[in-house]
């Protein structure tokens, strides 16, 4: 046990060490719900390192728990095998290397990995919006004019083309539509007014 903990707060695991209390302090945040596991995903960059896909603190754990265990198991073998001296404090240099590399390249797998059991959700389709409400955006929808906004799968709205046939009740700006059909052609949506108690 004091072999343990010696390495634990010896060079170079003790960068680890102090990175592990936070991690550990972080899960315990989320697991009583004082944190969000996701909040930071979207502030870093993780596709320029490798880890692309990857939620940012799911990445920092791993990083952070492999180079412990890298650094911790080399530092028991180097405090077995040196002892104090010039070769005992290169040779750490080298291990805190070591473990970075161990901890980015176990970490880039596991990214592979999440990446290929997470279904795949298909890419959006202007098609998704046929049967959706709309509001009506412009003064007049007619044959060959109007636009109205639409609410997207994720919770934002997007703007669409619209057009109307001759004969129906005239649509204007606010009025609440019902996309029922997609012109592929003209790149725009075919608008009806809303049937009453339709939602």
């Amino acid at each position: 046990m004091r072999e343990f903990y010696t390495a634990s707060i010896g060079f170079p695991t003790f960068f680890f060490t102090a990175a592990l209390v936070i991690v550990i302090g972080f899960w315990l945040l989320v697991l009583f719900g004082a944190a969000d596991a996701d909040g930071f995903d979207g502030d870093v960059p993780l596709g320029a390192l490798g880890l692309g896909g990857l939620p940012v603190t799911v990445a920092v754990s791993a990083v952070t728990v492999t180079g412990w265990f890298t650094g911790l198991a080399g530092t028991v073998v180097l405090n077995r095998l040196t002892g104090p001296g010039l070769v005992r404090a290169l040779l750490s240099v080298v291990l805190l290397a070591v473990a970075l590399l161990a901890a980015h390249q176990v970490t880039r797998l596991l990214a592979r990995l999440w990446h290929s059991l997470r279904p795949h959700e298909p890419a959006p389709s202007r098609r998704d919006f046929i049967g959706q409400s709309c509001t009506i955006r412009t003064g007049r929808v007619d044959g060959g004019f109007g636009q109205a906004e639409v609410a997207v799968r994720d919770g934002s709205t997007a703007v669409v083309q619209v057009r109307q046939q001759d004969g129906e009740p005239p649509l204007t700006r606010g009025s609440t539509g019902l996309l029922y059909a997609y012109d592929d052609d003209g790149g725009f949506f075919w608008v009806t007014p809303q049937p009453l108690g339709a939602a």
